[in-house]
């Protein structure tokens, strides 16, 4: 598929059904393309598809299916609208950092096909509210679904989840305790934690 030039060439690829309940459009959104007036298409619309179809049905269907409804807050970036972000502190990272990430339609420096999306799980945010521990959720994805790495943010107890060939396993945080949660190598890091999401519902896929 040709990287998308026209109105309708745009809507034809934002029809592309990534998985049961998501199609490419729910991602295309971006504050900094709104704002600075930046195109958010990828060059490689084809590879773009095929990351998100696999963050879509190994991540956010089973999320989803057991959590009720996603919001995604950030997905996709074309190059062009990372860049500026980084460039103007944006919480954007350098395009290479996030080529495989938030960048889909590129390759990681190792070859590897990925995506990210930062989500809010609704049902997870009131639990947070009420004062439940966010390592809860990220505990529970990590024993339950293969992501490659997270993160978590203070607001709306939002995260970047990645899809990545070859996954890292690596949970961070910006909420205390901030920090590497774990990675391989880390005693933590294999094993069940189920004590940490007690009353959580059981995994649908």
């Amino acid at each position: 598929m040709r990287k998308p030039e026209s109105v309708g060439a745009l809507e034809q690829f934002g029809r592309a059904r990534l998985s049961r309940n998501f199609f490419m459009r729910d991602f295309l959104y971006s504050e900094i393309s709104a704002i600075s007036g930046i195109s958010n298409i990828p060059d490689n619309p084809d590879l773009a598809i095929k990351a998100g179809s696999r963050l879509c049905e190994e991540l956010l269907e089973p999320l989803q299916a057991t959590f009720g409804r996603i919001a995604i807050r950030s997905a996709f970036r074309s190059c062009a609208v990372n860049s500026f972000g980084n460039e103007n502190r944006l919480n954007c990272a350098k395009n290479e950092a996030n080529y495989a990430g938030h960048i889909w339609d590129r390759l990681d420096s190792n070859g590897r096909m990925g995506a990210t999306a930062c989500i809010v799980v609704p049902w997870f945010m009131d639990r947070v509210e009420a004062g439940a521990d966010w390592r809860s959720l990220a505990w529970w994805i990590h024993d339950h679904l293969p992501y490659s790495t997270l993160y978590f943010f203070p607001k709306l107890c939002a995260f970047n989840i990645c899809w990545r060939e070859e996954p890292e396993r690596r949970i961070d945080s910006y909420i205390k305790p901030a920090g590497c949660l774990t990675k391989p190598g880390m005693q933590n890091h294999s094993g069940d934690h189920s004590e940490w999401y007690e009353g959580f519902p059981k995994l649908v896929r």
